[in-house]
């Protein structure tokens, strides 16, 4: 099939995402929506014209009407349903990629199905992931964040990658595992959004069970989080579930926040354990990087350290900042290897973060810390 082959010559890299309009914002995000259902296209067109800096150039029903419209409207943010006739999604993601790259945000409903559909168009390259408005997912929550993540998107150029996803990061190496035997009592709290899901499975595949226990915060919409967990818990040494009320966080163990909740760290005694609550939306947001991080800084302070990630906008930067106050070592990944410098940023901009260091390195500036051998990595100002 030849969609999208009339395209003009991309841009080869061995990166999915790089940032693509440093800066604000100067000119509006044109959007093209593309969903069988004509009542989500009219929902979504109808939300984002309240907003200024948005404008929707075009919808379409199908892959096949889009494909003309892409090319001819050079849109800047495509938002793309899972379940389409004549071509899924997810097919029609690849051979975009492929041909002609556009940062596109995945909407799908929430099944299980469709969930696992959204993680794997996120490895092909997809920058964010939306649940269709329904049940206890009100039009207005999804309108501030298809908007927030519109935003994110644009700022993103997506690169020209082949038919398969990347491989999982390998594994770590003995000696890591070894040095890591004396931080059973110490606590990781981790958070990120935009370009988060591959951050996340970058630094957590290389953490050996030896490993502290570990918090994650990743911006993203109930059941997808599940199937994100369950994902992560494949390729990793550690194991890697979402986050029950109640849990413990022990060595060995990520503990994904839920979508649509959010997550704090509590003590009792010597152990840690997580408690799962509902809430008003913090910048935007449930689960909040900015709740995990302040409940760490107060049950867990110096015996923690903080890593924050991609994403856009400043969720985390607070709490981060709140942890590095308590004693708790703080670690922001650097802009060179962020989809979306935004959070990271902010949490610099603070003084939030002690330290910050590339993608690739935080695993090992994470082992240096907790083996008190100190950090090679940039020094925030």
């Amino acid at each position: 099939m030849n969609l999208l082959r009339q395209v003009t010559t991309v841009t080869h890299s061995t990166g999915i995402l790089q940032p693509r309009f440093p800066g604000t914002q100067s000119r509006q995000i044109r959007v093209l929506i593309v969903d069988d259902s004509a009542i989500v296209r009219k929902i979504f067109s109808h939300e984002l014209s309240k907003h200024g800096d948005i404008v929707v150039i075009g919808t379409a029903p199908d892959p096949f009407v889009a494909r003309d419209k892409i090319v001819n409207l050079k849109p800047d943010v495509i938002t793309l349903d899972i379940e389409m006739p004549r071509m899924d999604g997810l097919s029609f993601l690849r051979k975009l990629m492929k041909y002609y790259p556009v940062p596109t945000i995945i909407v799908s409903s929430l099944t299980p199905a469709n969930s696992e559909m959204a993680l794997e168009a996120m490895e092909y390259g997809a920058v964010e992931v939306l649940a269709k408005p329904g049940g206890s997912y009100a039009v207005g929550d999804m309108s501030i964040q298809l908007a927030e993540k519109i935003r994110a998107a644009a700022q993103v150029r997506v690169i020209n990658r082949s038919e398969s996803p990347a491989p999982a990061a390998p594994g770590v190496t003995p000696e890591i595992s070894n040095a890591l035997k004396r931080t059973s009592h110490k606590v990781i709290a981790m958070g990120a959004s935009t370009g988060g899901t591959e951050a996340l499975k970058t630094v957590l595949c290389q953490m050996p069970p030896t490993a502290p226990g570990i918090v994650v915060v990743q911006h993203m919409p109930p059941r997808f989080t599940t199937t994100f967990a369950e994902r992560l818990n494949t390729l990793c040494r550690i194991e890697v579930r979402e986050a029950r009320d109640g849990d413990a966080v022990l060595p060995g163990t990520a503990l994904i926040a839920p979508g649509n909740f959010h997550m704090f760290l509590k003590r009792v005694g010597g152990t840690y354990y997580v408690e799962i609550k509902t809430g008003p939306l913090v910048f935007h947001q449930r689960p909040s990087v900015d709740v995990l991080f302040k409940s760490v800084a107060r049950h867990a302070g110096g015996n923690s350290v903080g890593v924050i990630l991609t994403g856009m906008g400043r969720d985390g930067a607070d709490g981060l900042l709140e942890m590095r106050k308590t004693g708790a070592h703080t670690i922001a990944q650097d802009e060179a290897s962020c989809v979306v410098f935004g959070m990271p940023r902010e949490a610099i901009r603070i003084g939030a973060a002690e330290t910050v260091v590339s993608l690739t390195d935080i695993p090992r500036a994470l082992l240096k810390v907790l083996t008190r051998e100190g950090v090679n990595g940039e020094r925030a100002l």
